[in-house]
C-alpha cells in the first residue's frame, strides 16, 4: 500500500520493491517467532503471579520480555490486561534506565576511562584542538598540554602511572570510523618514556593518548617526541583500504543496497558489515574476492582530498549511512574503482595490500551480513596453512587435491553406513537380553519385578524397546514392573514400564521413575504405563533400583 501510494514521490520504492518486500516479510517472520517464545514466558509469569495471589506483573518480568524477546512494553501491557493483570511500569522503566546507564558508562569508559569530560574540555579550551599530523608522518615533535593520572588532572606523573596525555600535535590516529587506534611511544626531553596503548577522542578535536609511564617523570609543558608503531599502522592501513575495495565490490555484485553498516580495521584483518536481506551465495563471494585481488594487481593510486560535502556528493563519493559529517569532508579515492568519505589512514597504492582473503560471511542481525577477511602477510599465512592441510589430506587419501571433496564425501558416507550397521547390531544385542531378564523376574509380594543395568552407552530408544519387550514376556495377568537402567555419556538413564495388573494395584510408571530419578540426582516423568528419567550420578544406579523395589513392595 505504501509503495503504491508513495511510489511517484519516491521512485526507489518501486524500483526496490522486491528487496523491500523480502526484508519486510523476514522481519515479520522473525517477530512472530519472538512473539511465540515470549508469549510462553509471559503465560508462565502470569500463572505464577496469579498463583501467588498477585494482580501486578513484576517489572523485571516485563523487562525480560523486552530485553530477551523484543516485546514492546505496550504489547506486554495489552497481553497482561487480557489476563486481568496490570504491569509494574515504574519497575520496568527503572530497569530500562539502569541498562541505558550501563551502556553509556561502558561507552564512556572506552573513550574516557571514567574521567570527567570537563577535564578534556578544559584542555581543549586552554590549548585548542590537537593538530593531527598522521596522514603525512609517523613521528614528530610536540608538547604535553594536558595530563591525567587515574582519570584526574595532574601536573605530573611518575614511573608506573597509568596516564592520559594530550599533545598539541600528534601523529597518533585516534580510534574512529572503524579503524583501531595507533600504538607507540612518547619520549620526553627529560628522558621520560610513555608507552601508548590506545588513543581516543573523548571530546571533538582532542586526541588523548592512553598508556603507562615506563621511565622517568612526565610533566605538563614538557617537550616531547611522538613515534607510532609503523608496522602496526601499515597493517591497519592495508586493512582499511581493503575494506573500501570490499565495499565497492559487494555493491557491484549485489547492488547499492549492500551499503556499509559498520566495520573494524585491525592489523592484518578486517570485518565489514553490509545490508543484505539474505545470505550471499558462495559463488558470489568468490567473485567478489577475485574482483578485489584483480584491483590490487592494477596498482591503483590511493588519494585523499578535502572538499565540501556537496562537492563530494556530486563526485559520487559514498557516505556511511547515519554518520555525521561537517561542511568539509575528506574523500579517499582508489583509482577509478572506489570513492568514499573517510577520515582513516590508507596505503598509497593498492599493490601494497599484497593479497586479500575473504574468510566467509554470516548474519549479525536482520538484513545485515558480515564479511571477515585477512590482508597481506596474514592472508598469505592463512593460505599457506590451508595448502599444508590440503597436502596432508591428499597424502592420506592417495589422490589429487581436486579429488579431495569427492573422496572425503565418499569416506564420510561409508562411515555413516558403518555407524548405522554398528547401531543395528548393538540394538539387536540389547534386545536379545529380553528373554533372560523376563525369566529372572523377582516376586515382590505378588508383583513380578525386573530390575537391572544394561550395557553402558545404550540409547534411550533402545532401552525403551527393551523394557517394553521384557514387559510383554511376563506371563498372563500377573502384575509386572520392569525398571532398567544404563549410563550414556556419563549420565544415568532409566525407563520403567508397568502392565495393566500392576497399575490396578496403584503402581504407576511415572511415580516409580520420579523416585528412581531423584535417587540418581535428576528428574523424570511420563505416563502411568511407561516413563523415563535420568540424573547426574551414575554411582547411584544400585540405590535407584533398590528404591524402586521398596516402592513396589510398599504399594503391593
Amino acid at each position: 500500500m505504501i509503495i503504491n501510494t508513495m511510489g511517484r514521490q519516491y521512485p526507489e520504492l518501486v524500483s526496490d520493491r522486491k528487496r523491500i518486500e523480502t526484508v519486510a516479510l523476514a522481519e515479520e517472520a522473525a517477530f512472530l517467532k519472538a512473539l511465540k517464545g515470549g508469549t510462553n514466558i509471559l503465560d508462565t509469569a502470569v500463572t505464577e503471579t496469579k498463583a501467588a495471589g498477585g494482580t501486578v506483573l513484576a517489572g523485571d518480568k516485563a523487562f525480560l520480555l523486552h530485553d530477551t524477546w523484543g516485546f514492546p512494553i505496550d504489547l506486554t501491557l495489552e497481553m497482561a490486561a487480557e489476563q486481568g493483570l496490570t504491569v509494574d511500569e515504574d519497575g520496568f522503566r527503572r530497569l530500562m534506565k539502569e541498562q541505558r546507564d550501563r551502556a553509556k558508562a561502558d561507552a564512556k569508559a572506552k573513550k574516557t576511562g571514567h574521567a570527567d569530560l570537563s577535564a578534556y574540555r578544559e584542555v581543549a579550551d586552554a590549548s585548542g584542538a590537537t593538530d593531527f599530523t598522521g596522514y603525512t608522518t609517523t613521528e614528530g615533535e610536540s608538547t604535553v598540554v594536558g595530563l591525567l593520572v587515574d582519570g584526574v588532572p595532574s601536573p605530573a606523573a611518575t614511573e608506573g602511572d597509568e596516564v592520559e596525555v594530550v599533545l598539541d600535535r600528534t601523529p597518533f590516529y585516534a580510534e574512529g570510523g572503524g579503524q583501531q587506534a595507533d600504538q607507540g611511544r612518547i619520549k620526553l626531553d627529560t628522558g621520560a618514556v610513555i608507552e601508548v596503548r590506545d588513543v581516543q577522542k573523548p571530546v571533538p578535536g582532542v586526541h588523548v593518548h592512553k598508556g603507562v609511564v615506563q621511565v622517568g617523570e612526565v610533566t605538563v609543558g614538557a617537550s616531547a617526541f611522538a613515534v607510532i608503531d609503523v608496522k602496526r599502522r601499515r597493517a591497519i592501513a592495508r586493512a582499511h583500504s581493503a575494506t573500501h575495495l570490499t565495499h565497492q565490490a559487494l555493491r557491484d555484485a549485489l547492488g547499492p543496497t549492500a551499503a556499509q553498516a559498520g566495520s573494524e580495521n585491525a592489523p592484518g584483518r578486517f570485518r565489514f558489515d553490509f545490508g543484505s536481506p539474505a545470505a550471499v551465495p558462495g559463488a558470489v563471494l568468490t567473485d567478489v574476492e577475485q574482483r578485489i585481488n584483480e584491483v590490487l594487481s592494477r596498482e591503483l593510486e590511493v588519494e585523499a582530498e578535502i572538499m565540501s560535502l556537496d562537492e563530494a556528493k556530486k563526485a559520487g563519493a559514498i557516505a556511511e549511512f547515519g554518520e555525521k559529517y561537517g561542511e568539509r569532508v575528506r574523500v579517499v579515492t582508489i583509482g577509478d574503482f572506489s570513492k568514499e568519505l573517510c577520515g582513516g589512514t590508507h596505503v598509497a597504492n593498492t599493490a601494497q595490500l599484497g593479497l586479500v582473503k575473504l574468510l566467509g560471511e554470516s548474519s549479525i542481525g536482520s538484513g545485515v551480513r558480515r564479511v571477515e577477511a585477512l590482508v597481506g602477510a596474514d592472508a598469505y599465512n592463512f593460505l599457506a596453512k590451508e595448502h599444508t592441510v590440503v597436502a596432508q589430506l591428499t597424502e592420506l587419501v592417495k589422490g589429487r587435491p581436486e579429488e579431495l571433496p569427492e573422496k572425503i564425501s565418499g569416506m564420510l558416507a561409508k562411515l555413516k553406513d558403518a555407524e548405522k550397521e554398528i547401531e543395528r547390531f548393538r540394538a539387536e544385542k540389547v534386545l536379545q537380553a529380553a528373554a533372560g531378564l523376563a525369566e529372572g523376574a523377582k516376586d515382590v509380594r505378588g508383583v513380578a519385578l525386573v530390575t537391572g543395568k544394561v550395557p553402558d552407552g545404550t540409547g534411550a530408544d533402545d532401552l525403551r524397546k527393551l523394557v517394553l519387550d521384557v514387559r510383554s514376556r511376563i506371563n498372563g495377568g500377573r502384575p509386572a514392573v520392569v525398571a532398567l537402567f544404563t549410563v550414556a555419556n556419563g549420565r544415568p538413564l532409566t525407563v520403567i514400564a508397568t502392565n495393566d495388573a500392576a497399575r490396578e494395584r496403584g503402581l504407576k510408571a511415572g511415580d516409580l521413575v520420579r523416585t528412581a530419578a531423584k535417587t540418581l540426582g535428576g528428574g523424570g516423568g511420563g505416563k502411568p504405563d511407561v516413563a523415563q528419567g535420568g540424573g547426574q550420578n551414575p554411582a547411584a544406579v544400585d540405590d535407584a533400583m533398590a528404591a524402586v523395589e521398596r516402592l513396589v513392595g510398599e504399594a503391593a
